[in-house]
């Protein structure tokens, strides 16, 4: 015991130094080129028929004691737990830690463990080795270590801000998602943890992702804090041809908002992790709002070289929720920043039909115009950033909320009042004598029979009102809108689509 302490001062004190450890980005670059080169071989894990079977409730019984965290009581501002196995959580992941002296394999020990009420014999286990890890930061109390991100299952990983909860996840890489081949998932292999120094305020992780057509090496430095950054540097290596490459892939849920009303009766107004897409391009920012398809819908922007785009929970009024287990008001928005020149190509979303919010059904990645062919390499840098209190947004007018109503009149009929609220930007600075201009679009499956523009006096912004009719139910309904002040834009654009109705 007293040598293994000693080792711990130790450590601390030489990765205290300015050293270069001795394990980098190309260790694990070296790693995914030599892999790339070798048929795919895919990891046949065999769990115990104990953890297989758990179901949800039995599974999250399994804890990591907080006691065993690693580097408890070092006074580090990080601490790493780690997940077990079991459930659906059955791909092994090999962990490292990365100090200046080396690096050393993190065995897995079942006593660190607590199972709960499941009837688990620990020493059965042996070295199983683990689900993925969660790292600890004290973000919203000096003494209390939060969890700040948490990497666990295929190459998923989220991440926290100040005052956030869990909601949405980012993907090392996504491949042929929504594609009728089905969509391959690349998973990280092998993490290597790089002990922190006593000041430091970010922390780096390694990863060695893997999938039948590409590997890859993966760097993330970890900066906790309003908006927590996480900036990823990745090179992949192409065993063979991709059709559709995901970068930077965003994944969340939408099940009903203000626009597209839940069809069975609910106490909460609005259910979603996400209620949009953002698209910042060079010469335009666009406003998608999410919706809940009854059949796969893809849609995509095309542009040069993306300033940035994400998937956004722009409203944060705990009454547009109602809900105190999940806390949607509080779930991150997730903004991806691009570092370089990322070239031609298109900002995809994917939004697939769901009936609950336990699954999530909502994707958006960056697609390059180029596929990537075998034998090819590819290097991307780009930071995601969470956010809540003070969220990206255009500079010019944003758009507050979309909603949705019959149109007006005695007896139904098959026409729908749409509702556009934007605020902020140049219209807190338009004189009393003015007025934007609403400019409207709509596609060749449907007409707009009325519109009006009128200021918003309790926001300060101004309220778009189209009533528009749909000329075939089958096909999808696009409308967009951008306020104007003479020749300008001084809004984002809202780019709606109105999903078709299954025959």
């Amino acid at each position: 015991m007293v040598r293994k302490a000693l080792l711990g001062m130790l450590l601390v004190l030489t990765t205290a130094g300015h050293g270069a450890l001795a394990f980098d980005f190309n260790d694990v670059a070296r790693r995914a080129k030599e892999l790339a080169g070798k048929p795919f071989d895919r990891p046949d894990t065999q769990l115990p028929k104990t953890l297989t079977d758990l179901n949800y409730d039995q599974y999250q019984q399994i804890r990591y004691r907080p006691e065993k965290a690693l580097w408890r009581g070092n006074k580090l501002p990080f601490e790493v737990q780690f997940y077990h196995p079991g459930l659906y959580f059955n791909q092994i992941v090999k962990m490292n830690l990365v100090t200046a002296d080396g690096v050393r394999k993190i065995p897995f020990q079942p006593d660190n463990f607590d199972y709960g009420r499941n009837a688990i014999d620990p020493k059965s286990l042996g070295d199983l080795g683990f689900a993925g890890f969660r790292v600890h930061y004290p973000l919203n109390d000096k003494r209390v270590k939060d969890e700040l991100i948490a990497f666990q299952g295929a190459s998923y990983f989220r991440a926290l801000g100040k005052n956030q909860v869990y909601g949405e996840s980012a993907r090392g890489l996504a491949i042929d998602t929504g594609e009728l081949s089905g969509e391959e998932f690349p998973v990280f292999r092998e993490f290597w943890i790089e002990w922190p120094r006593l000041e430091d305020q970010e922390m780096t992780i390694y990863a060695l992702l893997d999938s039948r057509r590409v590997t890859g090496a993966y760097r993330f430095k970890v900066r906790p804090g309003d908006s927590t950054a996480t900036e990823i540097k990745s090179r992949l290596y192409f065993r063979d041809g991709i059709g559709k490459l995901g970068i930077a892939p965003l994944t969340s849920m939408f099940l009903y908002a203000s626009h597209q009303p839940a069809t069975l009766e609910d106490y909460r107004p609005e259910v979603h992790d996400s209620e949009g897409l953002s698209v910042q391009t060079d010469g335009e920012w666009i406003w998608r709002p999410l919706v809940n398809p009854k059949r796969l819908l893809i849609t995509s922007f095309g542009t040069t070289n993306p300033r940035g785009f994400g998937l956004m929970q722009r409203d944060r009024d705990f009454a547009h929720y109602e809900d105190l287990d999940t806390r949607y008001d509080r779930k991150p928005s997730v903004w991806v920043v691009p570092k370089g020149d990322w070239g031609r190509g298109r900002v995809e979303l994917v939004q697939i039909p769901t009936r609950d919010a336990t699954n999530d059904n909502v994707v958006a990645y960056w697609v390059p115009e180029q596929s990537p062919q075998a034998g090819s390499t590819m290097d991307l840098e780009y930071t995601l950033f969470w956010q809540a209190n003070n969220e990206t947004r255009p500079p010019l007018a944003w758009i507050a909320q979309t909603r949705r109503g019959r149109g007006w009149g005695k007896d139904p009929d098959n026409t729908y009042r749409y509702i556009v609220d934007f605020q902020g930007g140049p219209l807190d600075f338009l004189k009393p004598d003015q007025k934007p201009v609403a400019g409207l679009w709509i596609n060749d499956n449907g007409e707009i029979l009325d519109r009006q523009i009128v200021k918003n006096d309790v926001t300060g912004g101004w309220r778009v009102s189209m009533r528009v009719r749909r000329t075939d139910d089958s096909r999808p309904m696009e409308m967009r809108a951008v306020l104007r002040n003479g020749d300008d834009n001084i809004s984002e654009t809202w780019a709606y689509i109105v999903p078709p109705e299954p025959r």
